[in-house]
Formats: C-alpha cells, sequence, structure tokens
C-alpha cells in the first residue's frame, strides 16, 4: 500500500527548476556566482552589531527567566511596537507579536477567509503568498499593477476583481520586487473601495525604511478604511532575520478591532511561537539599533544607486523603496536569465516567477556596491539584446 500525502504536499512538492540546475551546476565547477536573488544583507557584512545585541540579549534573559507567555506578547514589546507608529497613535492593544510576517500572513488569511474564501493580491507578486493561501485553503486572486505608471495600484481593475467570495486585500508597499510606492492619493482610492465592499487591507511594510525619492512612507493605516492590519518586523528593519519577530498593528473602526484583537489572541496563543527572550530585547534594539539602521539604510541607499547607474540607458519604471528591481527585455526572459547566469555568471530570475507579463528580468541590488555598476550595465546590455 502506497504511504499517502496531502493534497497540499502533493502540490507544494516540485524538481528544480533549469535555471538553478545551471547555478548548482556552475557552482559545483568552481565557478563564480554573482547572486542577485537571495537579497541577504548579512550575507554582505551588513549585520546588527554584534557586542551590541549580545548585551541586549543578555539583559533580556533574566525578565524572560520565569515564563509567563501573554497570547498578544510581552507588554514592553508591543509598548515598542506601538511607539515606533507614534504618528499613527497605535497603543499597545492595537499590538500581536508575531514570529516574523509570514506567519502574521497566516494568521490573517485564517482570521478572515474560510476554506475557498479569496484574498486580492497585486500582480506582480512575490511567490510566498501562493504557498500560504495553499496552506491555508484559500484562494488567490489578482489585481493589477501598471507599468506604464510606475507599477502603480490599478484601481479600477481591484474594485472590478472583487467578488462576494473576497475577504481581504493585500498591499505591499514597497512593494516586492518592482519597488513601487503607493501614493496618498493611491491609498485614499484603495481606502474607499475597501469601505464599500466592507473589506479589510493587510499592509506589509516590511521594506518601509528603505526609501528612494520619499521623505516618508505613506501608509494605510492612515486612511479611512475599515480595518487595517499593518505587518513588519525586524528581519529587513534591522537586518536580523534569524531574530525572527515580527508584528502585524490593527487599526480602524472600534468594534472591528476589538474583534480581530480577541480572535488572534486565540489564534496566537494556540501556538505561543514568539521567542520570549527576544519579546523582552525588543525596546533595546529599537533604542540601541538606531545609529546601525542609518548606516544600514545609507548602505542599501549606495547599492540602489550603482544599480540604478548601471542601468542609466535603459527605459524602465525605477524602484521607489526596497530591494529590488524588475526591468523588462525585448525577446525571451528565460533565455535572458539563462545567458547572463552562464555567460556572467549573474544569477536573475525572470518574470514569469512573479506571475509578471513577459518579458522581464527581477533582481535585487543588495550586494557588494563595488560589483554592482559592471553587473547591471551588463544587466541592461542583456534586457536590449535579449
Amino acid at each position: 500500500m502506497q504511504l499517502r500525502f496531502s493534497s497540499v504536499a502533493e502540490e507544494l512538492w516540485g524538481t528544480r527548476n533549469p535555471l538553478y540546475a545551471l547555478h548548482d551546476e556552475l557552482r559545483a565547477e568552481g565557478k563564480p556566482v554573482v547572486d542577485l536573488v537571495r537579497g541577504n544583507v548579512n550575507e554582505h557584512g551588513m549585520v546588527f552589531p554584534e557586542e551590541i545585541l549580545k548585551d541586549i540579549l543578555s539583559r533580556a534573559v533574566s525578565p524572560a527567566a520565569v515564563y509567563k507567555p501573554d497570547s498578544f506578547g510581552q507588554p514592553a514589546a508591543r509598548e515598542a511596537v506601538a511607539a515606533y507608529y507614534a504618528e499613527l497613535k497605535f497603543t499597545p492593544e492595537q499590538v500581536l507579536i508575531t514570529p516574523g510576517t509570514s506567519l502574521s500572513y497566516l494568521y490573517c488569511f485564517k482570521l478572515l477567509a474560510d476554506a475557498g474564501g479569496e484574498i486580492l493580491c497585486p500582480r506582480p507578486s512575490y511567490p510566498l503568498f501562493d504557498y500560504i493561501a495553499k496552506i491555508c485553503g484559500v484562494e488567490l486572486t489578482h489585481y493589477r499593477l501598471l507599468e506604464a505608471r510606475d507599477w502603480a495600484i490599478d484601481l479600477e481593475h481591484l474594485e472590478h476583481q472583487i467578488t462576494t467570495k473576497t475577504r481581504a486585500i493585500i498591499l505591499i508597499s514597497p512593494h516586492n520586487p518592482t519597488g513601487m510606492v503607493a501614493s496618498d492619493d493611491q491609498l485614499a482610492g484603495l481606502a474607499e473601495i475597501a469601505e464599500r465592499h466592507h473589506l479589510p487591507i493587510i499592509a506589509d511594510e516590511v521594506f518601509s525604511e528603505f526609501l528612494f525619492g520619499l521623505e516618508k512612507l505613506p501608509r494605510p493605516a492612515a486612511t479611512k478604511a475599515p480595518l487595517v492590519f499593518t505587518l513588519n518586523g525586524f528581519s529587513k528593519m534591522f537586518a536580523l532575520p534569524g531574530i525572527k519577530l515580527g508584528w502585524m498593528t490593527v487599526s480602524g473602526e472600534s468594534q472591528l478591532v476589538k474583534k480581530s484583537m480577541s480572535a488572534l489572541e486565540m489564534i496566537s496563543d494556540t501556538f505561543l511561537p514568539v521567542n520570549e527572550i527576544v519579546q523582552f530585547s525588543v525596546p533595546e534594539i529599537f533604542g540601541s539599533g538606531k545609529k546601525f539602521q542609518r548606516d544600514y539604510v545609507a548602505w542599501v541607499r549606495r547599492c540602489y544607486e550603482k544599480a540604478m547607474g548601471g542601468l542609466a540607458d535603459l527605459d524602465f519604471a525605477r524602484p521607489r523603496g526596497g530591494f529590488h528591481v524588475t526591468v523588462p527585455t525585448f525577446e525571451d526572459e528565460e533565455k535572458a536569465a539563462t545567458d547572463l547566469l552562464r555567460e556572467y555568471g549573474i544569477l536573475t530570475h525572470p518574470g514569469y516567477y512573479y506571475d509578471i507579463q513577459p518579458n522581464h528580468l527581477v533582481m535585487t541590488f543588495i550586494h557588494e556596491p563595488r560589483t554592482l555598476t559592471k553587473c547591471f550595465r551588463r544587466i541592461g546590455l542583456a534586457a536590449r539584446l535579449a
């Protein structure tokens, strides 16, 4: 008798694609590869100061010594997160601590949609949502981002995509992978749609600290939307992905916030998944990490400027935030990505990985700044000649 797996396991199982097979082959041969996919700042020397982090975590051991979990997260952590959003006047009672944004999404999906319900997601989009949706038994539907308008939200198309099964709208701003940042006007229009159709907004702001040509990030939580879940965490904000500390804030109409927090308390209490020592370290990471964060943001900006310098002769929508850039190619994107990897050792992604209409290349500019101009000049040439 054959061992059986769930339908989710069968859907998620797969073989390695040809691009990554080539990547592994080149690495096995000892050939250098410039990885413009991972976007892990730690791999390029941008690491939260070790001695400061050691001191913070050692001081957090004492209050965490006796296990007294809170379903919403330790009050000190929630107070520090609320203080981060001072302009929005969130209270600690509107904050839920999570072990990262991916789990925050899963909590939102389980809170808002039954099996077969629909979550409206931007296209292009990061593949993560497909996997979380499958695990939760919900369906993703999509609204367009308009490349000709610097990847702005197509609000008319978004509203047409809403059905009786739609349960929430995801907004990612700054957006991965296009670098779009939704404007105040766009967010006001989105809030009006959400209000008309009685839909919550799930606002992913993990790249909120990394803006280009903007003084501050426009936030859905500052609009008249009836219910907004704002997601963020320390992974990108302080270059601390290993800490596994995230949060969601819940804002909007008071009764909707109250009901949401009540249900989220039960969801979180089922797992109590956030490390207690890490939770008690949150206030000090916010406080002691400010200088590092300034240096880190400046480093990301240098990377961005080097990459844009390499693409100076290419006509495309420049990113306004985040770690990624999407550029059009004239012909086959798979061939362009394969040729860049085989001939020049540059790993990028073809656009279809992100549901981008052909033909595009997607990449991060998180890498050693000294290598970026040369790499991106080669990418720009490949995009023109593909």
